[in-house]
């Protein structure tokens, strides 16, 4: 068997979508990586990394547009992936959309197996092909950890009577995406509850966090099943972040809440629907307390 055709076979692998295809075109010690495995990889992991793959983008497919060998045993391929995004993809819901990632692998064989595989891709194409933002900053500054957040907020004005805050401290990636994804369907539970106003969900670094707004501090005892229960029954099981705490909060003041005029460009309080600025003007609607 010839390099390419060696090469061949593995991408034969990924076609057929069976991760223990990949790991078995694969020497036993032999590794892959590409800008999103953090490294190396070898065995069962490779198969994991491939299943998720294959998770996310159940019809994915590589199309080789060129391979040839450029030294002995080492071979350079161009592909092209495309997938539609019908499954869950680190803890984010499907979007349904399609994708297209060129690419290149550089491999290294050694007998009929694979020693080796360098893939190189833009990692951010496909959060952009999916509608999603791709955030550029550093991981921290000194003291400071930068992240991203997401806010979950239905139209109401209504004024916090309590906050709950949830935070915990991750160990890694995967605990990472898993509690994302206990996030997300806490958040369908939410959106139905007596008293949620809104809430905010962010991570920076190892601090993943969630403060919601609420009517009264009795309401957030009415998300504590579904999602929101199997989350507190993974947290006090084993091998699940590194710690954490739980709190409700009740305001010491909350002062008045101002809206900008729009004829004025002054600000002024607002007591709600029908206030007016000190002009008489009527007031926009005002933003949320949260």
């Amino acid at each position: 068997m010839s390099a390419v055709e060696a090469a061949k076979k593995y991408f034969d692998a990924w076609n057929r979508r069976s991760p223990d295809a990949i790991v078995a075109a694969i020497e036993a010690g032999g590794t892959y990586e590409d800008p999103m495995t953090g490294g190396p990889l070898s065995g069962s992991a490779i198969a994991r990394y491939a299943a998720g793959l294959f998770e996310a983008f159940p019809d994915v497919s590589f199309e080789v547009i060129s391979a040839a060998e450029t030294g002995p045993n080492t071979v350079a391929a161009e592909w092209l992936m495309r997938g539609t995004n019908t499954g869950s993809r680190q803890g984010a819901p499907p979007t349904g959309k399609s994708v297209a990632l060129p690419g290149a692998d550089f491999i290294t064989i050694r007998g009929d197996k694979l020693a080796s595989v360098k893939g190189y891709f833009d990692a951010a194409e496909i959060p952009r092909q999916l509608g999603m933002q791709v955030v550029v900053q550093p991981t921290s500054l000194g003291p400071i950890q930068f992240g991203t957040s997401v806010y979950l907020a239905l139209g109401r004005r209504t004024r916090p009577g309590a906050f709950s805050i949830t935070s915990l401290r991750v160990r890694s990636e995967d605990e990472a995406n898993k509690v994302r994804d206990y996030s997300r369907r806490i958040y369908q539970q939410l959106s139905g509850t007596k008293g949620f106003i809104s809430a905010v969900t962010g991570r920076a670094g190892s601090h993943m966090f969630t403060v919601a707004a609420w009517e009264t501090p009795d309401d957030p005892a009415q998300v504590r099943g579904g999602a929101h229960q199997e989350a507190m029954d993974a947290f006090w099981g084993p091998g699940f972040t590194h710690g954490g705490v739980t709190s409700i909060w009740t305001p010491h003041r909350i002062n008045a809440l101002w809206v900008r005029c729009t004829v004025c460009d002054r600000m002024s309080v607002t007591h709600g629907e029908g206030s007016t600025c000190s002009a008489g003007h009527a007031l926009p609607d005002p933003p949320p307390y949260w």
